[in-house]
This record gives structure tokens, sequence and C-alpha cells, in this order.
């Protein structure tokens, strides 16, 4: 045969035989492995680097301030302070908040409650603290006249009105309950360590079976974003802010316009603290949860709506740090309990210590016991004595992957709505 001709039909037969062989399910199944293989490989890759981030922003937690102590301000610090308290439909819940502000001692001037025209009683709660307690005022803001996004409006009114003798504004909310001695306590800390704005972080009072297991997977988002409280930020955009308990100079708070950075923001805490960060101001963020307790929402519907508004913090960051804080949630606090839960349930016992397999899940497991472990950490910030099946607590790793998913939806949805007004 012609030399030229064998060789034809050698490439022709060969190439017949990749055919029959391509066709044949062995080989789908092995290019099939092949490219899970490679997957895999650049999960773990993945998910080794986001979680090398994670720990070491977890480390920094070991020095951190210890939590703020009940303070008693000397002479010299009478009538330093004004508290604003923005109000809108806060019967059900303000009683404690105007107790705890009515023990506050001489260091706080007047006490400015801004009510946004509210339709139950809370204007009438207000009037009974005034009897009271003379540092109550009464102030109707009108928020129509400016349809500034939630309480800005109210606290810019309430600032334009404080008296100019006042060194210190105080925005407090209306569903804190503030311990005696809060007020010392911050003015302590601030002059201390020469903070321009400080706000803290509280307590929170869990109620009901479902934000005992949802809430404290809501608060770890924020401590693996932002890392330890008291940890000073590596950059303004990194701030972390807690508008429930926020304390600021007067006179940065006048260079800096007053709150109408936040107009427009549903997260106005942060925007505020991190646009004074990047105007070269000292910005703190400590540990309150001593001196400040806080009953945030009624049942886990609340919590998963409400919620929704601030944990993407949308309005405080740049879309690239958005999305980036997004990615990072899921590969460090999403996908771990699927992960694990998908190897203990669907794979092959033969393959779990075939590499890469043994490397995700074994990586995997390590951060859910990081997980766990900062249950302990967090403890401390949750008061369950009130708690319906408070050991739902310790199983709040097991809503990881919802709170991601909340997280989500707030990044790709922008409020609108906030105490039942549209904006």
């Amino acid at each position: 045969m012609n030399p030229i001709v064998e060789l034809g039909v050698m490439i022709v037969g060969d190439l017949g035989a990749i055919a029959r062989a391509r066709s044949s399910p062995d080989f789908a199944m092995l290019q099939l492995d092949g490219v899970l293989s490679i997957w895999l490989w650049l999960g773990l890759g993945f998910q080794l680097s986001t979680g090398a981030v994670l720990f070491w922003r977890l480390a920094q937690g070991k020095n951190r301030p210890r939590p703020l102590q009940p303070e008693w301000a000397p002479p010299e610090w009478a009538g330093k302070v004004t508290v604003l308290l923005p109000t809108l439909n806060e019967v059900k819940r303000l009683s404690p908040c105007l107790a705890g502000l009515t023990v506050q001692t001489e260091e706080v001037r007047e006490i400015l409650a801004i009510d946004s025209y509210s339709e139950d009683g809370t204007v009438a709660s207000i009037e009974a603290a005034i009897a009271q307690d003379p540092r109550f005022h009464l102030i109707l803001y009108d928020p129509n006249s400016d349809r500034w996004v939630g309480p800005s409006g109210a606290l810019q009114t309430g600032f334009l009105r404080s008296s100019p003798e006042s060194e210190w504004i105080l925005r407090v909310d209306a569903d804190t309950y503030p311990r005696p001695g809060l007020v010392a306590s911050l003015l302590k800390a601030a002059i201390a360590s020469n903070y321009d704005l400080l706000s803290v972080s509280a307590q929170f009072i869990l109620k009901y079976p479902g934000e005992v297991w949802f809430h404290p997977a809501m608060l770890i988002t924020f401590a693996y974003r932002f890392g330890a409280i008291g940890k000073r930020a590596n950059s303004p955009d990194r701030v972390m802010a807690n508008g429930q308990c926020l304390l600021c100079r007067r006179q940065v708070l006048e260079q800096l316009g007053g709150f109408a950075i936040a107009r427009d923001a549903f997260c106005d805490d942060m925007k505020l603290a991190r646009h004074a960060a990047k105007q070269g101001y000292r910005v703190g963020f400590l540990d309150g949860s001593k001196v400040v307790r806080v009953r945030m929402y009624e049942g886990v519907r609340e919590t998963w709506r409400e919620w929704g508004r601030t944990i993407g913090v949308r309005d405080a960051s740049h879309p690239w740090q958005l999305w980036q804080d997004v990615v990072f949630l899921l590969a460090v606090q999403g996908l771990p309990p699927l992960i694990l839960g998908f190897y203990a349930i669907a794979v092959p016992r033969s393959l779990l210590f075939q590499w890469p397999h043994v490397g995700l899940w074994s990586f995997n497991l390590l951060l859910m016991l990081a997980r766990i472990a900062m249950l302990w950490a967090i403890a401390p910030y949750f008061d369950r004595t009130q708690a319906k099946a408070p050991w739902l607590f310790w199983l709040s790793p097991l809503a990881d992957p919802v709170v991601w998913l909340r997280v989500l939806i707030s990044a790709l949805r922008p409020p609108k709505q906030w105490r039942g007004r549209r904006y």
C-alpha cells in the first residue's frame, strides 16, 4: 500500500476511535470529573483567601477595649450635652427610653424630642415626660417639608434648635434603654481618646424564637466585614457606627453641615460617620453593651424587613465595596453550612479523603468552628432573659445562608420605606 494512503487510513482510524471514545459514558464521566475538580480547586482557593482575611480581622479582637462602664460626671461637665431623640409612632416602646434619659445627670443640658407627627400616643408620652423633667422639650417636624429620608430631617431640625452652649450632641433612638451613667461614660471615653464622633454597640433584647435564631447571624455579618469593636478602621470606608447611640462634638457637627450628608440615606449613621472620617475627624466605635440596651424589632418578620434597610450598608458604601462584601460573606458565612451539609448527605465516603474534597470540607469545618466560637464572643450583646426558646441562639450558624440572602437582596434592591413611610 502507498505509504501516504496507509498514513491516511491510520489517521482516519485513530479519529474514529477517538470519536467512539468521546461518545462513551466513561469518557463523558472522566471529562466531567476533570471539570468538577478544577472548579473545586478554584472554590477552595477562593475560600482560603477570603478565610485568611476573616481570621486576620477576628484576631484583632483579642486586643479590643473593654466594654464601657456606667460613669458619674464631675461638676465641670454640667450642661455639656444636648440629647436628640427623633420619634415617629413609638408609643409601644418609647417609655423605657424616656425613663432612661430622665436618670442621666447634670451633664445633660436638654433632651429634644423631635416628633414627625406621630399618629399614636407618642406625643402624649413625651408631654408626660416634660411634666416630670424640665430638660425635655417637644419639637414637631414635618417630614413633607424637605423629604429627607428616615430620621435625618428630624435630627437636623433638633440640632438647629439645640442650645449653642452644649458642646456635644448625642443622638439616641426611641428603641434604646439608656442605663444610668450612659451619657457620662460616653463623654469620658470621647474626651479620653479625643474622639470627635463616638458611637457604641448596644445589648439587644430578644424575645421571640425566630429573632433569637436569626438576629445573632445578622450581627455576625458586621463583625466579619468590619472586624472587632474598638479596632481602628484602616480606611474611612470601613468605619463602623451605630446611630442608636451616637455622640458628636457640636463644633464638628457644625463644620460637617449637621446631618445633611445623610439626607437621602437610610443608613444615615454610617454615612455621617464615614463622611466625618474622610474629613479627617477621629471616629470611634466602642462596646456599649453595659450602658445601653435596645429592643429593635418585634419578631423575625420585622427583623428581616427592617434590618434589610441597613445590613447591606448600601447608602454608605461604594458599589465595588458593597459587592466585595457580598462575595466575602458568601465565602466565609453563607457557604460553610451548605457545603458541610452537602458533604454529609450527598458525597460518597470514598471521595471524602481525596483532594480537593478533603481540603474543601475540612476548611469549611474550620470556618464553622470559628463561627460557633463567635457565639461566645457575641453572647454578651444579647439579653435572652425574656426570650422564648433562648437555646436557639446557639443554632444561629444555621441561619447564615438565609442572612447572606438578605444581604444580597439589600444590595440589589434599595430600600424605599422607613417606619411605614415611603420615599
